[in-house]
C-alpha cells in the first residue's frame, strides 16, 4: 500500500478531529478535514471533545452525539453515566505518567486514563475508515494501509507523548510490531508546515508580500498554537529548501480558551450566590453543558454576551429570591425578559489572565532574538477576536501578526503533510540532558573518592553520567548517537545500559540532583567465545519527536531495543 496514504487525529482539549491523505506519492499531498455536526445543523472541522461511557464503562457516544445525549439525560442518568470533558489536560505538567493514571469524569466519578484515551482514539479511527472506504467504492483500507500521525502538545512531557502511543496501540491504531507506522507531531510545528506554504491570501490578515513563507528563505517566525487547554509556541527559520530549523526549545503554558471559560464560571457563581449555581451545577450537569457550549460561541467576538437563562438555573434561583434581584448590583451582568446579558467589559475581563499569560511566554522569547519577523497564531482559540486583536496591540508595531483563515485546521493539515515527510523540520532543539550510566577509568583528580570500585578491569568510578545530548543543542532530524562497549568479564552474558536526562548542562554522575532515571535496554550476548574481545553497539536515535535506542551484539546479532519509556507502571 503505497506510504503516503496517512490519517492524522488531533485529540485536542475542547475539540478533536482528523484529517487524512489519499492522493499517490508523485501527486501532491492533499490533506482533507472531517466534517462534524450535520446532524445538530453545524459543519465543523472537529467535534467536541467529550466521550461518553455508561455506567459499567462500556463506551456509548463520542462529540456532539457524547455532549447531546448528556445534556438530554435526566439527572439520575447522568448520575450514573462517566462523560468527560477536556480530558486531554490531564496530562498536562506530568512528568512521570503512572500507567494506573485516573481521572474524573464530569459528576465526579474517575477512570482510568488509558481507557478513556484509548476509546476516544479507536471511535476516531473507526470514523476515519468509514468516512475513506465511503468515498473509494473500487478498494476497501484498513488501518494496517495508513502511517497514522498523532498531534500532542510540544510542551508536553515525553512521559506524556509515550502515553498516547500506549493509548494508541490499546485503540489498535498500530500493534507494538509495527509501531512505525504510527508518527507523534508536535502541534506547533505541524501548524508551522502548515501555514508556510499558504499564499498571502490564505490568512485572515493582510500578508507581507506576494510569496508564502517557505519562498523567503531566511525567514523567522513564531507560531503560537492557541488551544483550548495549552498555549504551545515554537521558533522556526526557514531555510533555502523550505524545511524548517527550530530555533529555541517550545515553550508555552496552560492558559488556553479553557481559562477564559473558567472565568465565566466563576462569574455565573459570583451572580448566582448564596448557593444557587452551586445546587445548579451539581443537580443538572447537562444544561451546564449546554450552557458552556453556547459559550464558546460567544466568546469568538469581542462584544457583549448575551443568552437565555437556562430553565433550570432560573427556577434554582426563584426558590431563594425573585431571579431580577441577583442582578441588583453592578457586576457587569444584567437580566432582561428571560435573557442574561453580560457587558462587552465583563466579557473581555474573562480573557486577562489567559492574554497575560500568552503575552507574558511572547515577550520572554521575543527579549532574547531580534531577526524575528512574524508571530503566526492558529489553533481553535485563535477565532477569538478578544485574543488576536490584543497580540495586535502588544506586539503589531515590530511584527506582522497572521492568523490563517481556518486556524483551527492548521495543525490537522500540517500534521498530514508531516506524515509524509517528517525531515521537513530539519533540526530540533534538545529539551533535556541525555546520558547513560557508564564507569570508568578512577582518576583521583576528577572522580570522587567514595565512587572508586574495583574489579577485573581495575579501579572504576561507579555511576558516571554520560552524555549523549546537551540540553538547547542541535540535534538534526533522525540524528543517530553511535558507541560501542566491551564486556567486564569473559562469561558476561548480558549488557545493561540506563538511560537518565537532567535539565542541566553537564551533570557529572547520574545520582545528581535533578537527574531522573527514563529507561532501560538490556541485550543478550549468548556467546561468550570471544571473552572481554565481543563488542555491543548502541545506537540512539535523537531529532524526532521521540527517542529510540538499540543495542546489538555484533557477535551474536542479539538486538534490543526501546522506545524510551517514560511512564511509570505503579
Amino acid at each position: 500500500m503505497d506510504e503516503s496514504y496517512i490519517i492524522a487525529i488531533d485529540l485536542g482539549t475542547a475539540y478533536s478531529g482528523y484529517a487524512y491523505n489519499i492522493t499517490p506519492k508523485d501527486k501532491d499531498i492533499s490533506p482533507r478535514v472531517k466534517r462534524w455536526g450535520t446532524e445538530q445543523g453545524l459543519d465543523t472541522p472537529k467535534a467536541p471533545n467529550c466521550i461518553l461511557f455508561d455506567g459499567k464503562q462500556k463506551f456509548m457516544s463520542f462529540g456532539y452525539q457524547a455532549r447531546d445525549a448528556y445534556i438530554n439525560m435526566s439527572p439520575s442518568d447522568a448520575e450514573e453515566c462517566y462523560l468527560f470533558n477536556n480530558f486531554k489536560m490531564s496530562l498536562y505538567g506530568q512528568q512521570l505518567v503512572k500507567a494506573d493514571l485516573m481521572i474524573k469524569a464530569e459528576n465526579g466519578k474517575t477512570m482510568k486514563a488509558l481507557r478513556v484515551f484509548a476509546a476516544a482514539l479507536q471511535f476516531l479511527k473507526h470514523d476515519a475508515l468509514k468516512t475513506i472506504n465511503k468515498t473509494t467504492s473500487n478498494m476497501k483500507f484498513e488501518a494496517s494501509d495508513f502511517t497514522w500521525v498523532l498531534t500532542v502538545p510540544a510542551i508536553w512531557d515525553d512521559a506524556a507523548k509515550q502515553f498516547m502511543r500506549e493509548a494508541a496501540v490499546q485503540a489498535g491504531i498500530v500493534s507494538r510490531d509495527n509501531g512505525e507506522k504510527l508518527v507523534i507531531a508536535l502541534e506547533p510545528e505541524a501548524a508551522s508546515i502548515w501555514c508556510k506554504k499558504l499564499p498571502p491570501d490564505g490568512f485572515l490578515t493582510e500578508n507581507h508580500s506576494r510569496t508564502s513563507l517557505q519562498q523567503t528563505p531566511g525567514t523567522q517566525y513564531i507560531v503560537v498554537d492557541c488551544g483550548g487547554g495549552t498555549i504551545d509556541i515554537t521558533v522556526h527559520e526557514v531555510l533555502t529548501d523550505g524545511r524548517l530549523k527550530e530555533l529555541r526549545k517550545a515553550s508555552g503554558n496552560n492558559m488556553g480558551g479553557q481559562t477564559v471559560d473558567s472565568k465565566f464560571r466563576e462569574f455565573l457563581r459570583e451572580i448566582f450566590d448564596d448557593g444557587v449555581w452551586g445546587e445548579y451545577e451539581a443537580s443538572y450537569p447537562g444544561e451546564v453543558q449546554q450552557l458552556m457550549y453556547d459559550f464558546a460561541y460567544m466568546k469568538q467576538v469581542d462584544q457583549d454576551g448575551q443568552f437565555s437563562c437556562p430553565y433550570n438555573l432560573g427556577k434554582t434561583a426563584s426558590r431563594k429570591k425573585k431571579i431580577e434581584m441577583f442582578f441588583d448590583n453592578d457586576k457587569g451582568a444584567s437580566w432582561n425578559d428571560g435573557k442574561i446579558k453580560i457587558s462587552q467589559k465583563k466579557m473581555r475581563s474573562f480573557f486577562e489572565e489567559s492574554l497575560t499569560g500568552v503575552r507574558n511566554s511572547l515577550q520572554e522569547i521575543l527579549k532574547n532574538t531580534t531577526e524575528i519577523k512574524y508571530i503566526l497564531l492558529v489553533g481553535g482559540y485563535a477565532l477569538s477576536q478578544v485574543l488576536r486583536v490584543h497580540i495586535e496591540s502588544q506586539f503589531g508595531s515590530e511584527y506582522k501578526v497572521l492568523c490563517p483563515d481556518l486556524p483551527q485546521e492548521a495543525v490537522l493539515k500540517g500534521a498530514v503533510m508531516f506524515g509524509r515527510d517528517k525531515a521537513v523540520i530539519v533540526s530540533r532543539k534538545s529539551r533535556f540532558t541525555y546520558g547513560f550510566d557508564v564507569d570508568e577509568k578512577f582518576d583521583s583528580n576528577k572522580h570522587d573518592e567514595e565512587r572508586k570500585i574495583t574489579n577485573s578491569k581495575g579501579e572504576l568510578c561507579n555511576g558516571v553520567f554520560f552524555k549523549m545530548v546537551e540540553i538547547d543543542e542541535d540535534v538534526g532530524w533522525n540524528e543517530k548517537k553511535v558507541y560501542k562497549f566491551r564486556p567486564v568479564t569473559n562469561d558476561q552474558e548480558k549488557m545493561t545500559f540506563i538511560f537518565f536526562r537532567t535539565e542541566r548542562k553537564n551533570p557529572k554522575y547520574i545520582d545528581e540532583w535533578g537527574t531522573e532515571k527514563i529507561a532501560e535496554v538490556v541485550v543478550k550476548m549468548p556467546d561468550t567465545t570471544g571473552g572481554t574481545d565481543r563488542e555491543v553497539k548502541l545506537e540512539v536515535t535523537f531529532g524526532d519527536t521521540e527517542i529510540t535506542a538499540t543495542a546489538t551484539d555484533l557477535r551474536s546479532n542479539s538486538e534490543a531495543r526501546v522506545q524510551i519509556d517514560f511512564i511509570q507502571d505503579t
